[in-house]
């Protein structure tokens, strides 16, 4: 998931909602604050419809980037240890295209800070400023490099400050492309012998549209190719701009979901059509029901569900998850982190910024809120805190 912090398918829509349905409905013993209701939505439900979203847990742990809190993210390291660590879901990847049109696994285009392409002399006159969706940003961008050159590229941590210990693993593991991710799906659900998910975002399809490197069209591609374009495949599909995920609603059958940055945002497609709408309009009920004609789900900031006070201290829930549960909508709002400096105040222990604080508080104060899943850094958590939500 990316953070903003920092053909046949006509009617599809429907069916896919139907789907997700079973996931809203199991949330809703948390919504109402009913322990046994709460302890039944933590059992696996929805048999009946095909092994859908329906059939996944809830709340559902999604592996951001994998297990980013312990390897370096978007590297198969870090997807296998998800798994390993009991998410339901792995976010394997964010997609951005290289510059032959390959869709690579990056948390952006820009490389520098995920990869060791500043080790790399013969890179160096590749170094580049460029404005993405808006802001100048200086480093080596993915649709500068073919995927031969990506390849000789090795990941590293990206925030090393927070997570010194995963420094370890630089350099162990090269950028996985999209279509070695479905490869890798199919044979962790063979070896596992488990239907493995997965939750690729696309990352600024504006952005590379216009450099002609469409990024739904491609990915519709390998979607159909691996046979996982339907409402039942086990891949759900992200963006932030919710135009793209329309098109995306024409071109394969999936589960779809719009993501949500803070309330003041405008997403960067709505920037570039002078659309005005910011983020606060779309998650009005008006603005729940019109992405609920073309998306199945939300992935909000945890910010829209509590928001913080000026301490960085949680206040009042906001209407958000009732709001999107009656639109019809499934909630998977991101991100969870063990680290202090990415926990609500009141949950921080002590001031070190790679020490953990009580994350299975937080974790307890948003499930209480009903949301449907979460993105976590750190799946064993995820799982664990469900099992306390879970079992009263």
């Amino acid at each position: 998931m990316g953070t903003q912090e920092s053909d046949e398918r006509a009617g599809g829509g429907t069916g896919r909602r139907a789907l997700l349905g079973a996931a809203v409905l199991g949330a809703g013993g948390a919504v109402l604050g009913l322990p046994g209701t709460a302890r039944a939505a933590g059992t696996r439900h929805g048999g009946g419809h095909g092994g859908g979203v329906g059939s996944l847990p809830v709340p559902t742990v999604i592996g951001h980037r994998g297990a980013s809190g312990y390897r370096p993210e978007h590297t198969f390291g870090s997807y296998e240890l998800a798994l390993d660590l009991g998410a339901d879901i792995v976010e394997a990847g964010d997609l951005v295209p290289t510059k032959d049109g390959h869709l690579v696994c990056r948390h952006e285009p820009e490389i520098g800070g995920t990869t060791d392409v500043a080790d790399h002399r013969e890179f160096a006159d590749r170094k580049r400023t460029k404005l993405l969706d808006g802001v100048s940003t200086t480093g080596w961008f993915t649709e500068d490099f073919t995927l031969a050159e990506l390849k000789t590229l090795r990941a590293t941590e990206r925030i090393p400050a927070n997570r010194p210990h995963n420094t370890l693993y630089d350099g162990r593991w090269e950028i996985p492309t999209f279509e070695e991710v479905l490869r890798w799906q199919n044979e962790q659900t063979r070896r596992r012998g488990k239907q493995v998910w997965i939750y690729p975002e696309l990352k600024h399809p504006t952005y590379f549209r216009k450099l002609g490197l469409g990024t739904e069209e491609r990915l519709a591609r390998l979607l159909r190719k691996y046979g996982k374009d339907r409402k039942n495949s086990p891949v759900i599909i992200q963006s932030f701009e919710p135009t793209s995920i329309q098109r995306m609603n024409k071109l394969v059958g999936n589960p779809l979901a719009v993501l949500l940055s803070g309330a003041n945002s405008r997403p960067w497609d709505f920037v570039e059509t002078g659309d005005p709408r910011t983020t606060a309009d779309l998650v009005t009920p008006e603005g729940l029901k019109e992405i609920a004609s073309y998306a199945q789900g939300i992935g909000p900031t945890l910010d829209l569900i509590v928001p913080k006070d000026s301490a960085g201290r949680l206040t009042e829930p906001t209407t958000l998850v009732r709001d999107a549960h009656r639109a019809g909508l499934i909630l998977h709002p991101y991100t969870m982190r063990n680290e202090n400096p990415f926990l609500p105040a009141e949950f921080r222990q002590g001031s070190d910024p790679d020490a953990y604080g009580d994350v299975f508080g937080a974790f307890r104060t948003y499930f209480a809120t009903g949301i449907d899943g979460v993105f976590t850094d750190n799946p064993d958590t995820g799982v664990l805190a469900r099992e306390d939500f879970v079992n009263g």
